[in-house]
């Protein structure tokens, strides 16, 4: 019997515990729902407020206008072939020639080969095709042009000039700078907001120069290898790389110097040249291609460096200051690789 009376007690005691805390968690407060009402207050208000004043809260606008970059650009127009038979007759046949392959030379049977590096001036009367000023189908008819050319639409690879290897490709764009520079910026005064000058103020103008195929470029280099093939007893003489010349003036406009612009593999562009035609002054319906221009050498050069006796791989006007020295120099090359060729042959 005490027992059950302990028990009765102990499950009234334990029935009381519970309810005291369940009628606690009934009055305990909900901060939550309180949180979330005063920020719903709050926006509330923030949209109440910017209904009457747009301004409070949007953002400041910015006024400073994004300054454009301004990139050298040789500006070079898109070519407009004619619509209609620009001749009297039909010439097609430059336009579907294609240039012959190279008769394969054996390592064997070259016995006699050297390296020749020669410059063309475009103001000599032999020359005067590199600067013809016509338009064509294909383009302006300048010999850099053509180059140029090439380069933007043919996806011809040029290499940088660092040597003549052909082993460092440049892009489009820096030969865009290496012929106008890069843009320069200067001050200059602002007419728009001070007219009459009074205020001294200046503004910034960029400035890019224009590029001038004649006074930019006066003459190239040509890279090539005089091979003598003695199983069919010729001397051959194979173009591999040519190379437009910046003329470099000084501040009074007088000349001072020459410098590479970039090089491009011949081989590569015999398909291209072989398209153009060269201009005759003769005969304006005799002409040939540029690819026949190269390998039937018709054109005026001279030597300003070979491998003959140069074991430190210099140019011509190096180690011969003179000018007119340095044209014999170039002229003694030539002899002595033509008199190679004289001395095999018995008359």
């Amino acid at each position: 019997m005490k027992n059950r009376i302990i028990k009765l007690g102990m499950l009234l005691l334990v029935l009381t515990f519970v309810a005291t805390e369940v009628d606690a968690q009934a009055k305990k407060p909900n901060r939550t729902a309180k949180k979330r009402t005063t920020t719903a207050k709050k926006t509330n208000a923030n949209r109440a407020q910017s209904a009457t004043n747009p301004a409070a809260i949007a953002p400041a606008p910015d006024t400073v206008k994004p300054v454009a970059k301004v990139e050298a650009d040789l500006n070079i127009p898109p070519l407009k072939p004619s619509l209609r038979n620009d001749n009297a007759i039909e010439r097609n046949l430059v336009k579907e020639r294609s240039p012959l392959a190279y008769e394969h030379i054996r390592e064997d049977d070259a016995v006699y080969v050297q390296r020749v590096w020669r410059e063309i001036d475009v103001h000599e009367k032999m020359n005067l095709p590199f600067v013809y000023k016509a338009d064509g189908d294909l383009g302006n008819q300048r010999f850099i042009m053509i180059l140029l050319n090439a380069i933007k639409n043919d996806s011809i690879t040029a290499f940088a000039p660092l040597d003549d290897r052909f082993t460092t490709p440049i892009t489009f764009k820096e030969i865009s700078e290496k012929l106008v520079g890069t843009p320069k910026t200067i001050q200059v005064p602002d007419l728009v907001q001070d007219p009459d000058g009074s205020k001294g103020l200046m503004k910034d103008t960029t400035i890019v120069e224009e590029f001038n195929p004649d006074a930019s470029v006066e003459r190239y280099w040509i890279k090539e290898d005089v091979i003598f093939d003695k199983e069919s007893s010729r001397l051959f003489t194979r173009i591999l790389g040519i190379a437009p010349l910046k003329t470099i003036y000084n501040e009074d406009g007088s000349f001072r110097d020459v410098t590479p612009v970039f090089w491009v593999y011949y081989p590569d562009l015999r398909s291209t040249f072989a398209k153009y035609e060269v201009y005759n002054g003769r005969n304006f319906g005799g002409k040939i291609s540029w690819e026949e221009l190269f390998e039937s050498r018709m054109f005026s050069s001279r030597i300003i460096k070979s491998t003959i006796n140069n074991p430190n791989d210099l140019f011509i006007k190096s180690y011969v200051k003179d000018p007119i020295l340095a044209l014999l120099e170039g002229e003694n090359v030539k002899e002595k690789i033509f008199n190679y060729e004289q001395d095999l042959w018995s008359y």
